[in-house]
């Protein structure tokens, strides 16, 4: 792994952000603020420290990177990495009833919270995400917003660890857990108090 982490230390700017620009849904933005930073020690401190530039930024900031993921099983255009995700769920073959309800779920969520229902869908099944949907409606703003932001750190981790398997390296945890990246402990910033409370959205 330290030759693969030496190359992408010595990568130019533009190649990290093309590489990486990707493992957060359509926010090229989070790759492009981490790439100055380096070199990195690790590929676990390399994602800490995305992460970080997301706890770090705006509430707005935040709140937008939230509403690029798409909306679970829904039939629209997304990126080759949240199709595939889906895919792997069972999300492109609901029956009809499944549509219905995660349309409705999906709806209800995204009118409640100002963001979509946002889960890291690696080892779930269809209805373990209906399940999820269920049991995450009705919470507090604030919970719900860190929740969200905590799956997104997850289905990040899971793609960064997927591109390194991809490159021929192994991860101590093994392939079929999304440690270490997905896993790692998040303490929120300061910027975490501009969350609404209840009824703020």
């Amino acid at each position: 792994m330290h030759n693969l982490l030496h190359l992408v230390n010595s990568w130019s700017e533009s190649q990290f952000v093309q590489t990486f620009g990707s493992l957060f849904e359509d926010s090229a933005w989070i790759a492009e603020h981490s790439a100055p930073l380096r070199p990195f020690d690790s590929f676990e401190e390399m994602m800490q420290t995305m992460i970080q530039q997301v706890l770090g930024s705006e509430y707005e900031e935040q709140l937008e990177l939230l509403r690029k993921h798409p909306d679970l099983g829904a039939r629209i255009s997304m990126s080759s990495s949240s199709v595939r995700e889906q895919a792997g769920a069972g999300l492109d073959s609901l029956t009809p009833e499944q549509f219905m309800e995660m349309q409705q779920l999906n709806s209800t969520y995204t009118s409640q919270y100002g963001f979509p229902f946002i889960v890291a869908v690696k080892g779930h099944t269809t209805e373990s995400i209906l399940d999820l949907m269920r049991q995450r409606q009705g919470r507090a703003s604030r919970q719900e917003f860190e929740t969200a932001l905590k799956e997104v750190f997850k289905i990040a981790g899971i793609r960064l660890q997927q591109w390194l398997e991809e490159h021929g390296q192994e991860i101590e945890s093994g392939p079929s857990s999304s440690k270490p990246f997905s896993s790692m402990n998040v303490s929120y910033t300061n910027r975490a108090e501009k969350i609404p409370e209840e009824g703020d959205i």
